[in-house]
């Protein structure tokens, strides 16, 4: 048994004195020439351009849907309608106080009540023609006395007639001023009861319309949150409408990303729902801004995207791509034989004795797997990829070639 336990013990020196002098496995790969493209890849969710979105507008109760959710719906078609019972009473009264407050503006326009206006006016004309009469028969007794042929106290009782008459003629003058100063108050405020008279009528009259939800164009129904008998609030979603062929995804871009972002780059849109269907698009709106969403920074790229099959539903949530730049027949090596200190690039050059030589180089489009090498590397040199292992200049690797 002792004799067992020391061979095991020498087998085990001998390995570790062999391994200790033998040189380290590292995979080695070859530069090469491809394609390359660089991406960004984010989350995004899936938006319609131009929905329309029918909110209740008064409290009530769904009467009739007719309609169902997902369903192709053309211009004019009925959705679905609401109670506007009390609606349509309010707008009976609004409409007969607007009748009011008009009939009240053009009554203070024309200087106040018609019955009154015509009533003063005859008392004023009579008054007039009263006082003209007295003053003709004053003075024609006036002449008759001169020749002694009528009395002083005729006379004097026609001044007392004709100052009778004067005193009515100023007391209906007066009058006539009394009410067209009362007009003219009064066509301030009928002319603000018209406004707001008006503004009520119209109010409800929308009110009204907004009790029967029709589709305003062709389209897809995409969401119908209510059924009949539902009570809906003030400002509750009815129906959200749009035309679905095409959409607008909305990707939400980490802040470092963004400076390679431009207008009319390509997008490949993705959702899980819906595993090995791609859809297409380009980037159409860039952000000027970032903001927080969760833990991120972020800005928000809009993208329009083709949707002829109408598969993406508006608020789903995706995956995007979009490809930033694209280079052909191109050196590129592996990210992972490739280091970094401050802005510079190297990698470990594997010469034909296997031994490394650190390399610096630069380098252009980056993928999410490769560099573009513009200069530093040629076709088919072997360059290192140390994974879980420091290497230095002069060392001596056992290189095995990179799947």
């Amino acid at each position: 048994m002792a004799t067992a336990v020391g061979i095991v013990v020498i087998l085990v020196i001998l390995a570790a004195v062999f391994m200790r002098g033998r040189a380290p496995d590292v995979p080695v790969v070859r530069v090469t020439r491809e394609d390359l493209t660089a991406d960004i890849t984010s989350n995004g969710k899936v938006e319609s351009i131009s929905p329309t979105v029918a909110h209740a507008e008064f409290p009530t109760f769904v009467t009739k849907v007719m309609a169902t959710e997902g369903q192709a719906v053309h211009r004019g078609q009925v959705i679905l309608t609401l109670d506007a019972a009390d609606m349509r009473a309010q707008l009976a009264q609004a409409r007969a106080d607007l009748i009011a407050a008009q009939n009240d503006l053009q009554n203070a326009r024309s200087g106040g009540p018609p019955d009154q206006v015509a009533q003063l006016k005859g008392d004023l004309q009579a008054a007039r023609i009263e006082v003209n009469n007295e003053e003709k028969t004053l003075k024609e007794l006036e002449s008759l006395v001169a020749k002694h042929a009528a009395t002083q106290g005729e006379v004097a009782q026609s001044r007392e007639q004709l100052a009778k008459a004067r005193a009515n003629l100023q007391t209906l003058e007066a009058k006539k001023q009394s009410m067209d100063k009362r007009a003219e108050d009064t066509e301030q405020a009928a002319s603000l009861r018209v406004n707001q008279a008006q503004n009520v009528v119209e109010s409800l009259e929308e009110k009204v319309r907004s009790a029967r939800v029709v589709a305003p164009q062709d389209g897809t129904l995409y969401s119908l949150p209510v059924k009949q008998g539902d009570y809906v609030k003030v400002g509750d979603t009815l129906a959200e409408m749009a035309d679905l062929r095409r959409v607008r995804v909305r990707a939400f871009i980490d802040e470092p990303d963004l400076g390679a972002l431009a207008q009319g780059q390509e997008v490949e849109i993705t959702w899980d729902a819906k595993p090995g269907q791609t859809w297409m698009g380009q980037t159409e709106e860039i952000p000027k801004q970032v903001v927080t969403r969760g833990m991120r920074s972020v800005g928000e790229v809009l993208c329009s995207v083709d949707n002829d099959r109408l598969e993406l539903l508006p608020n789903v949530n995706v995956q995007v791509r979009i490809l930033v730049q694209q280079r052909r027949g191109v050196l590129v090596v592996p990210r992972a034989a490739v280091s970094e200190v401050g802005s510079q690039h190297y990698v470990f050059l594997v010469g034909s004795d296997n031994k490394v030589q650190r390399r610096y180089i630069s380098v252009g489009v980056a993928s999410a797997s490769k560099y573009e090498v513009v200069s530093g590397l040629a076709l088919d040199d072997r360059v290192a990829e140390p994974v879980d292992r420091q290497l230095r200049n002069g060392m001596e690797i056992q290189p095995s070639e990179a799947p």
